[in-house]
């Protein structure tokens, strides 16, 4: 949930942006609410209006940043640019010149999937499956600009009223090889990689994304990752996902095959996002079928959002948000029923 900046704190920014709120962090930098303040440093082929909300990611101050990490950053953030799918959050601006780089995208005012299923418990299956055909649509775009997003897990995936917004694509590929040396972190998630992520960013490809996204509509369906060790011991996921040991049994018996399907160990033998679409069914819904445990987080936030912009900078900042009328209740009680992991 969205962090207030502390109260009385002179204001921050990061290059035309002012910093409203701290979204979150991980293991590449820290992410903020944002508005654009300043019209002079408007650069060419960037169009964020003054006033407009956006999330900024900055690099880590520890991380190695030289010329080699500016290059990589500044070609994916160039290429990710150029992916245009209602379920990708738009790349809009960034420095790869910045003491720190950043970059800035659209803001998505909703929980990530991993809080709400962690907040609400599984989806439902008809909610899966149009998750799923959202997010194969956006790999579509993604690998149609020659990107690939490299760390597709529930925390990279917000959720929106109009469906899921896959973001941080392509991204993770500026942080491999040397920046990355000196902490020890690997690009990918242990529980949502594929059996490649394990040998190396050069055996990443298009289907590497189709593996995780399966990982990622189990975990959806069944509140857990088919890899989850019932001792939460690494070692013994690690060595599920190098076998493609994955654990269906609690998965609905209408998603299991299109998921299976994804988690095949040879990644010639996984569907395209386009022949997973048509495993799935089709495309989503519209209006997209959330339960109304979702909807109620998506008012929750997107409210946070809204109070804290106008504390900071007035009712005027926030008229782009949208409103999904009251925070219905909800009792997250499924997230706690779920089956044991099996053994490796």
């Amino acid at each position: 949930m969205l962090e207030p900046l502390p109260a009385g704190a002179p204001p921050r920014h990061v290059g035309p942006y002012r910093l409203l709120g701290r979204l979150g962090s991980g293991g590449m930098g820290e992410v903020h609410l944002a508005c654009r303040t300043e019209e002079s440093t408007r650069r060419p082929g960037v169009d964020v209006d003054l006033g407009r909300l956006v999330a900024v990611k900055t690099v880590r101050e520890d991380l190695q940043v030289d010329e080699a990490f500016r290059a990589r950053f500044r070609r994916e953030i160039d290429a990710a640019r150029a992916v245009r799918s209602p379920h990708a959050a738009g790349l809009l601006d960034g420095d790869s010149g910045a003491r720190l780089p950043w970059l800035a995208t659209e803001f998505v005012p909703g929980p990530s999937l991993a809080e709400a299923v962690d907040r609400s418990g599984p989806l439902s299956v008809g909610a899966v499956r149009a998750l799923g055909a959202a997010l194969a649509r956006a790999l579509q775009a993604v690998h149609a600009a020659q990107v690939l997003h490299r760390d597709l897990k529930p925390a990279n995936v917000l959720l929106a009223g109009t469906g899921p917004k896959l973001i941080d694509f392509g991204i993770a590929q500026a942080f491999d090889a040397t920046a990355l040396t000196s902490t020890g972190l690997i690009v990918g998630t242990p529980g949502f990689m594929a059996p490649e992520h394990l040998e190396g960013s050069r055996a990443v490809v298009p289907a590497t994304d189709v593996f995780c996204l399966g990982a990622l509509l189990a975990f959806a369906a069944t509140g857990r990752g088919p890899f989850d060790h019932a001792d939460g011991e690494m070692g013994a996921v690690i060595y599920r996902i190098s076998r493609a040991d994955a654990d269906l049994t609690a998965v609905p018996g209408e998603l299991r095959d299109p998921i299976a399907a994804c988690l095949r160990l040879d990644p010639a033998e996984r569907p395209t996002p386009e022949a997973l679409l048509t495993l799935l069914g089709g495309d989503a819904p519209d209006p997209f079928p959330w339960p109304g445990e979702v909807l109620s987080l998506l008012a929750r936030h997107a409210e946070a959002a809204r109070t804290c912009a106008r504390a900071a900078t007035g009712a005027g900042a926030v008229a782009e948000l949208p409103t999904f009328g009251p925070a219905v209740p909800y009792s997250p009680t499924a997230a706690v029923d779920r089956p044991p992991a099996a053994p490796p």
